[in-house]
């Protein structure tokens, strides 16, 4: 399965290096700075194209992770090719774009499109999914320090993409409000951004996000009627509390009789998600399956992040 990479700047080395643990076969490179395509060439022993059209010809499969606003159009043009796809969050720059790709994807019956939503395939949250039931009150936290890479877009749909797409994941249910808040300091979107959202099982979401911290943090809590579960994107560790009725852990008097506490951290075992996530898209492609992000949920997500941008209260 030959496959090549469009985009070769930080995120683009990573894909590169990764693909040495895949089964695909790396092809080539192509970005539309030569010099960087040369130079990320030379590192992982393949070709640089002077053009995306001639890398389409002896590919595959592409990995799209280029500029945001050129998603769209390089993945329409592997699709017309009869490629299959692989696009980095988000999907494309606009929600115009989302259900256009959406549209072409449907009809290009055969072909794989996956999403790059990384966070799905952290060990910790693979992990913690089992434990998660019906949760009725999410809080989330995503800071990072300052980087100018990314900020062609906000920071919705740079950090809080993450944390909305593992939401979307964990409460199945139609969405009823949604209130939104933002701050520009350094770019002409906004840098910091708050939403509540809530749906109309009753579950209610916190989501916070910063780009301008002075320091790393990807934390996730859950809380649900029997457990209340943390997840640590990036220690990569999580806790889960749960109330039952083994006899086992802390005593407590409930108004339902006894119960006991029990704390439990469990042993993650390490992996590469980016590698996790590009062997995914390789066994979809081979056993003709839907991948786990797929174009439909990622146009979901996309939705939301929309819909947040749209109600937000922007103080610059």
């Amino acid at each position: 399965m030959r496959i090549g990479v469009v985009g070769t700047g930080h995120l683009g080395k990573i894909h590169l290096k990764c693909l040495n643990s895949t089964p695909f076969t790396l092809q080539g490179v192509f970005d539309i700075d030569a010099k960087t395509a040369n130079e990320a060439a030379g590192i992982y022993q393949t070709q640089a194209f002077s053009s995306y059209q001639e890398l389409l010809k002896e590919i595959d499969a592409v990995i799209v992770v280029a500029d945001t606003t050129s998603h769209y159009d390089l993945s329409v043009n592997a699709l017309n090719a009869g490629k299959h796809v692989f696009i980095e969050k988000p999907v494309t720059a606009s929600l115009e774009e989302a259900h256009a790709l959406q549209k072409l994807v449907s009809d290009s019956h055969g072909l794989i499109v996956q999403v790059g939503h990384v966070e799905r395939y952290n060990p910790a949250f693979v992990a913690t999914l089992p434990h998660v039931h019906n949760p009725m009150f999410i809080e989330c936290h995503r800071l990072a320090t300052f980087n100018p890479r990314g900020n062609d877009v906000s920071v919705i749909l740079d950090l809080m993409i993450h944390d909305l797409d593992i939401l979307l994941e964990l409460v199945d249910s139609p969405i009823a409000e949604i209130r939104s808040n933002g701050v520009n300091i350094l770019s002409s979107t906004a840098d910091i951004c708050n939403a509540r959202i809530e749906f109309a099982n009753g579950c209610v979401a916190n989501m916070t996000a910063s780009r301008i911290s002075l320091k790393q943090m990807r934390k996730f809590r859950i809380f649900q009627n029997d457990a209340y579960i943390g997840i640590d994107f990036l220690e990569k560790t999580n806790q889960v509390i749960k109330l039952n009725d083994q006899k086992e852990g802390m005593l407590i008097e409930t108004k339902d009789g006894d119960k006991y506490i029990n704390v439990m951290s469990q042993d993650i075992q390490e992996s590469n998600a980016i590698e996790n996530e590009l062997n995914d898209f390789y066994k979809a492609i081979v056993e003709k399956t839907e991948p786990k992000v797929d174009i439909h949920h990622a146009v979901k997500v996309m939705e939301l992040a929309h819909e947040i941008e749209s109600n937000i209260k922007v103080h610059v």
